[in-house]
């Protein structure tokens, strides 16, 4: 993809220039076109300085659901779209946002559709969005469409703060322990070692492999911005394999403890997008393509890439999860259950719901089980270093 300048007339004769993303020239004349617009110049652009680059998520989870909220409020009244979209211009307090909304207004008064609007700009507005509001204009009930996909997000924002409650703890705390007990290696033992060596007597084993990582510590300090570049350069190879990619999801899932965890979360995120795509009448192979798009681990992308290929050959979604241990034997029941019945957004409804329940008592559980073990874990590593300092200046004393 690269950006290219644009200069050229709409069909009132009106100037218009700007900045367009495309694949070739080709493609951003046809999208010029579909505007109305006749090119009169247009220049590729160096996209490694006009890319926007943003270091998070340039709207965040809740400013985006306010956002759909205030829409649907806006559209319900009977606003204008075009004129709902200039009062949450005016209201936001995003730079970033007001801009995309800008471009998404111009877009609007050039007889392009919104759910277009929105899938030029998929940093901000995600595919389901994009899906699910041409499925709200087509129907008319765009406003109840914008409501429900708030209700949506919101979900997925609370989910997303069930994980960082349940993880970010550990992590902490297992962070912390690696700090404290590199510092105490790096920088305190040191000051002891010369002491130790003009000590006579032999030091207990424990004092020598103490003595002995803190070698090992001071040689890898130097080390340490060269690790930090290997670990981000093996990232960005793991995403572009996707061989490898899928491996490590696979592992991740594996996990004990945790494995169980991560895949509930998945499984209610495939389950609420899903449910809510067909809840909308979005043809099945559809839904099911946009929700692999939506689901990020590659175990679960892959299942329902080949639910897919079944449901396109006339077969059922669970001839292909019967054949996976990561699906559970109430997913495939209650998937089986919706297919016959033809109430299968009901059944993904109710699972979502379930799921939902299971992952708070998880977190939960997990919380009370690894707090004590990682505060003790913690106390022994330092306990562990100042012992083989404190024990030998004891003895060294007790000499004297």
């Amino acid at each position: 993809m690269a950006f290219y300048h644009y200069r050229g007339k709409n069909l009132q004769g009106k100037m218009k220039k700007g900045k367009l993303e495309g694949s070739s020239k080709d493609e951003v004349m046809e999208i010029l076109k579909s505007r109305n617009i006749t090119v009169l110049e247009l220049k590729k652009l160096n996209s490694i300085w006009h890319k926007e680059i943003y270091i998070k998520s340039p709207i965040s989870s809740k400013d985006f659901v306010l956002l759909l909220r205030e829409f649907s409020t806006l559209i319900e009244a009977g606003i204008p779209i075009i004129d709902a979209v200039h009062i949450l211009i005016q209201q936001t307090t995003s730079k970033p946002l007001s801009k995309v909304l800008n471009s998404i207004k111009e877009l609007l008064s050039e007889g392009v559709s919104l759910s277009e609007a929105f899938n030029k700009y998929p940093k901000f507005f995600p595919l389901l969005l994009v899906q699910m509001t041409r499925v709200g204009e087509v129907s008319g009930n765009l406003d109840v469409i914008l409501d429900q996909m708030a209700t949506y997000y919101e979900k997925q924002y609370e989910l997303k703060q069930k994980v960082k409650t349940a993880l970010a703890y550990p992590l902490l705390v297992s962070l912390f322990s690696i700090v404290v007990s590199f510092i105490l290696l790096v920088f305190i033992v040191p000051v002891f070692e010369d002491l130790f060596r003009s000590y006579d007597q032999e030091l207990p084993l424990y004092t020598k492999m103490v003595l002995q990582a803190s070698e090992i510590g001071k040689k890898l300090i130097w080390f340490l911005p060269v690790m930090i570049f290997i670990v981000i350069g093996f990232l960005i190879f793991l995403d572009q394999n996707s061989k490898l990619a899928y491996r490590f999801d696979y592992l991740t899932l594996k996990i004990p403890i945790i494995g169980p965890f991560l895949t509930k979360i998945h499984l209610t995120r495939m389950s609420q997008t899903l449910g809510s795509l067909l809840h909308h009448a979005v043809p099945i192979l559809q839904a099911i393509q946009t929700t692999e798009n939506v689901v990020q681990n590659r175990v679960i992308k892959k299942i329902l890439h080949e639910s897919y290929q079944a449901v396109e050959k006339g077969e059922s979604m669970t001839t292909v999860m019967r054949q996976t241990s990561f699906i559970p034997p109430l997913i495939m029941e209650m998937i089986a259950v919706g297919e016959r019945t033809r109430s299968l957004d009901q059944m993904l409804y109710k699972l979502s719901t379930f799921y939902e329940k299971e992952i708070d008592d998880v977190a939960n559980k997990l919380k009370a089980l690894l707090e004590p073990f990682l505060i003790l874990f913690l106390a022994g590593i330092v306990g562990v270093i100042m012992l083989a300092v404190v024990i030998p200046m004891f003895q060294m004393f007790e000499f004297m």
